[in-house]
C-alpha cells in the first residue's frame, strides 16, 4: 500500500483531495495542516492532523496542497526528509516551471492540473451539470508531467492524479513548459483576463438600463454559441457583421504585441512573480 503525505489536508484543495482519499483502500493518507480552520475541516470528516516531520519521513508521496508562494519553502523543509524514491507531488505547475523545487536526484517530481469540467460536456445530472469545477459530480480531464524521475514513475503519478481529480475523461501527458503555456498564460493572463473584461461591460450594460438577468442570460448564451462557432466551427457561421466588428474591435481592446504573453521569456516571468508573491 502506498503511503501518502498530503500537506495542506484542511485547505480548499486539500479537504477536496481529502475527501478522494480517505476512504480509498490503495492508499494510506496521512494530513498535514497547520492552520486551526484546516484542522477544523479534517475534525468534521473524523481526521486529525499529523506533524509535518513525522508524516514526510514515512510517505512514499507526498502532495503539496499548498498556495504557490510555500511550495519553495515547504520544499526546502520537507525534501532532505523524503525517502529515497519517494515521490514529490505538486498541483500546479509554476513552482516545477520556475526553479523553486528542492535538488534531490534521487527523488521524483510529478506535477498535475485539472482541467476543469467541459464547457461541451455530455452531463445529465443537474449536479454534474452546476459542478463547474470539476472532479466532484462532473468529469474532467487532467495534465500531468514526470517533472523528474525515472519514466515509470509516470503511471504511478497519474494513478494517484486519477483519484484526487475523478471522475476522469482523458488524462494527458505534458512537459512541465507545456503545462505552464496552458496555465497561467493561456488560461489566467489570457483568458481570466477576457473573462473579468466581458464582466466588466456587462456590468457597464446593466448601468445603461439592461437588466441584469437578461444581459446575463444574453452574454452567457452568447458566450457558448460562440465557443462553438469559432473553435469547433472554424468561424463558419458568422455574419459578415460580426467579422466587421471583432476586427474593429480587437484594435481597440488589444494591444499590438499582446501575444508576448505567450512568449517563454513571458511565460518564464510570470511564475517568477507567482511563486514569490505575498499574500
Amino acid at each position: 500500500m502506498t503511503t501518502i503525505a498530503l500537506m495542506g489536508a484542511g485547505g480548499q484543495m486539500g479537504i477536496r483531495i481529502t475527501r478522494k482519499l480517505k476512504d480509498n483502500p490503495d492508499y494510506k493518507t496521512i494530513y498535514v495542516e497547520v492552520g486551526d480552520k484546516g484542522k477544523a475541516k479534517l475534525a468534521g470528516l473524523g481526521l486529525s492532523a499529523t506533524a509535518q516531520d513525522e508524516a514526510v519521513a514515512q510517505a512514499d508521496v507526498v502532495i503539496l496542497a499548498v498556495p504557490d508562494r510555500l511550495i519553495g519553502p515547504i520544499c526546502n523543509d520537507i525534501v532532505p526528509m523524503v525517502k529515497s524514491g519517494a515521490m514529490v507531488m505538486g498541483l500546479d505547475p509554476a513552482a516545477g516551471y520556475a526553479g523553486m523545487l528542492s535538488d534531490r536526484r534521487d527523488i521524483s517530481y510529478f506535477i498535475t492540473h485539472p482541467c476543469h469540467a467541459p464547457m461541451f460536456g455530455d452531463e445529465t445530472d443537474p449536479e454534474a451539470q452546476q459542478d463547474f469545477f470539476g472532479g466532484d459530480k462532473a468529469k474532467q480531464s487532467i495534465v500531468c508531467s514526470l517533472h523528474q524521475g525515472p519514466d515509470e514513475d509516470y503511471a504511478r503519478g497519474e494513478a494517484i492524479a486519477r483519484v484526487i481529480y475523478a471522475p476522469i475523461l482523458k488524462a494527458y501527458r505534458v512537459t512541465t513548459e507545456q503545462m505552464a503555456i496552458l496555465e497561467p498564460a493561456l488560461v489566467e493572463t489570457l483568458g481570466l483576463s477576457c473573462v473579468y473584461v466581458m464582466k466588466e461591460a456587462m456590468d457597464e450594460a446593466v448601468r445603461m438600463g439592461v437588466p441584469e438577468a437578461v444581459a446575463q442570460d444574453f452574454l452567457f448564451g452568447h458566450v457558448r454559441c460562440m465557443m462553438g462557432e469559432v473553435f469547433l466551427l472554424a468561424g463558419a457561421t458568422l455574419s459578415e457583421g460580426a467579422r466587421l466588428a471583432v476586427a474593429e474591435a480587437k484594435e481597440q481592446i488589444f494591444q499590438p504585441d499582446w501575444m508576448k504573453i505567450m512568449k517563454i521569456d513571458s511565460i518564464k516571468d510570470s511564475v517568477r512573480k507567482i511563486t514569490r508573491a505575498a499574500g
